[in-house]
């Protein structure tokens, strides 16, 4: 018998099709035309991003409810980042089955492990609560490191303070960055990208420590540069459950431009 708990997505956790996930994307604007994030090909240096309408994920709930699901965990980017956890409790609040809206406080595959923890324990029968709770204990237990070429994208967009991208352009360092409580904060400042990379391999490595993992490398059209590192990881990580690597869409891309690496490694329980 299927669960009768569906999960939802949006596009920013940017996972292949799974059994019981259902995604709505979240929107790329450019020369004043909205598109869905899967659509967008255009200049990213042109781009802004926007959360999907509360009308999309009422359409959603509506479909799913319509299908004879009784009950949805729909899990989202950070709220510091985005409206768009926003609008699913917009649209929570008339669905016709209830909705938990979970804040993934984080983005790509930090997003994507509390989704996919969500659709495992629906999978298994799980009440809708407990769906949700599986998704919210792997937030606290997921962490994200991510190296960028500049930090221009992040300035121009809002997502780290001025003052971080003046210093790092003038002295030309490449930062790295991690999320912390929901927010993209510099962690730490490299002479150069080669050492920022290698450096960003370790912190994965002591965020994995000796438990059971499942690691993401993460990039923005660098995927010789993401395969390279994920070898290096398989062999330094030999107790991770899963290595996977994966490409970023537009939205994260109109944020922090190409060249992005990034890694998230999550505990299982």
């Amino acid at each position: 018998m299927p669960p009768t708990v569906a999960v939802v997505t949006d596009s920013t956790a940017y996972l292949p099709p799974a059994p019981g996930v259902t995604v709505v994307p979240v929107q790329v604007i450019a020369r004043g035309v909205s598109h869905d994030e899967g659509s967008f090909t255009g200049d990213l240096a042109s781009a802004t991003t926007s959360r999907p309408a509360p009308a999309a994920f009422a359409a959603c709930y509506a479909s799913l409810a319509a299908a004879g699901v009784t009950g949805i965990v729909s899990v989202h980017l950070s709220a510091a980042m985005s409206g768009t956890a926003d609008s699913a409790l917009a649209a929570a609040s008339d669905a016709p089955v209830p909705v938990e809206v979970v804040d993934s406080r984080s983005i790509a595959m930090g997003l994507g492990y509390p989704v996919l923890a969500a659709a495992r324990a629906a999978a298994g029968g799980a009440s809708l609560e407990e769906a949700a709770s599986a998704a919210r204990r792997c937030v606290t237990a997921t962490r994200t490191f991510f190296y960028v070429d500049t930090l221009d994208y992040l300035r121009r967009s809002g997502r780290i303070g001025a003052a971080a991208s003046l210093v790092g352009s003038a002295l030309m360092i490449k930062p790295l960055l991690h999320i912390v409580d929901g927010r993209v904060s510099l962690l730490e400042k490299v002479r150069t990208s080669s050492r920022a990379i290698a450096r960003l391999e370790d912190l994965a490595v002591e965020a994995a420590g000796q438990g059971t993992v499942e690691v993401a490398v993460q990039h923005l059209r660098a995927p010789d540069r993401a395969q390279a590192l994920a070898e290096r990881l398989s062999k330094r990580m030999p107790s991770a459950a899963e290595l996977r690597v994966a490409e970023v869409g537009a939205v994260i891309g109109a944020h922090v431009g190409p060249g992005m690496l990034g890694l998230t490694v999550t505990a299982l329980p």
